[in-house]
């Protein structure tokens, strides 16, 4: 088994440029794949490997005291979900696109997810889904409104157009690790709003530490690797990927007259160029062909580079 690790920390990194090619060479050698963001307010990422790999990785990440308690998430795959090993330098970690809001100096506060179910049974409680509408059509908790954005960058204005601190006197959000919950909830209190809560973990760790008859998610969870989603217990989910739109298709989405393998769906076959379709026409025959002779080919699985790095 491949053992999938999320992480993120909040943390001022003033020489986050240098850290870049030591933490490459760490990974590498010990073949971890996946990718992991550097900015200056912090790091964010998903990596995959050997239980030894991904050890060593953190152990190399927490002798920077800023990484001492650095936390993680665990889930687990049949093979690497990731092609390859990226390091990469950003402006934010996750981009919402306000420079002003800082986690690591002010947040909202935590919610285990022991407590999160009466959280959200709390007629007072505005329940905000942080993630992409893509992600949130395929999951979510019972009664969690959908901001219907298509990156996180769009939240502020979703914030401004619907909702009012003096209306909505609690709001508690969450995502898929945690990580965008907890810059928005930054941000949200700087709107002022009053009382704001967050899942700590995100829905990873509500799903990993939440039996299933007692939980209050519906649905499989979107994450950013080969996998596409999970389930209760962090299972892998039933969902694909089209090549075409990246949006996740169930197994009941594929009878549809507009699937067609590796070329588009339902969602994105009347928009689709002829130029587009020929190229993924091409790579899909490629692909079959390179089945054919037990071969591999690269197009047969996603470049992650294609799949953004939002936990």
């Amino acid at each position: 088994m491949i053992v999938v690790a999320a992480l993120y920390k909040f943390v001022r990194l003033e020489d986050f440029k240098s850290l870049r090619e030591l933490l490459a060479k760490v990974c590498n050698a010990n073949g971890v794949k996946g990718t992991l963001l550097l900015a200056i307010e912090g790091i964010n990422g998903t990596i995959a490997g050997s239980r030894d790999g991904i050890d060593s990785v953190l152990r190399h990440l927490k002798q920077d005291p800023r990484f001492a308690d650095l936390e993680h998430k665990e889930s687990f795959a049949q093979a690497n979900p990731f092609y390859r090993m990226k390091v990469r330098l950003k402006k934010e970690i996750v981009t919402l696109g306000v420079p002003s809001v800082d986690p690591s100096q002010v947040v909202g506060t935590y919610v285990d997810p022991a407590q999160w179910n009466e959280l959200l049974q709390d007629p007072e409680v505005c329940v905000i889904d942080t993630r992409n509408d893509y992600e949130v059509k395929i999951g979510t908790f019972v009664g969690a409104q959908n901001p219907d954005t298509q990156s996180f960058s769009e939240f502020p204005a979703f914030v401004a157009k619907s909702l009012d601190p003096k209306k909505h006197k609690k709001v508690a959000m969450f995502c898929t690790g945690g990580i965008r919950c907890e810059k928005a909830s930054s941000f949200m209190l700087q709107q002022g709003f009053q009382e704001v809560y967050h899942l700590k973990g995100g829905i990873l760790k509500y799903l990993e530490a939440t039996p299933k008859e007692e939980s209050l998610w519906q649905g499989d969870c979107f994450v950013f690797d080969q996998r596409v989603s999970v389930k209760h217990g962090l299972q892998e989910g039933d969902y694909d990927l089209c090549h075409s739109c990246r949006e996740p298709i169930a197994e009941s989405e594929k009878s549809s007259p507009f699937y067609e393998k590796g070329i588009s769906c339902s969602l994105c076959y009347e928009t689709l160029t002829p130029e587009k379709r020929a190229s993924s026409t091409e790579r899909q025959r490629q692909i079959d062909l390179a089945k054919v002779r037990n071969t591999f080919h690269l197009g047969s699985r996603l470049e992650v580079s294609a799949i953004p790095v939002e936990n």
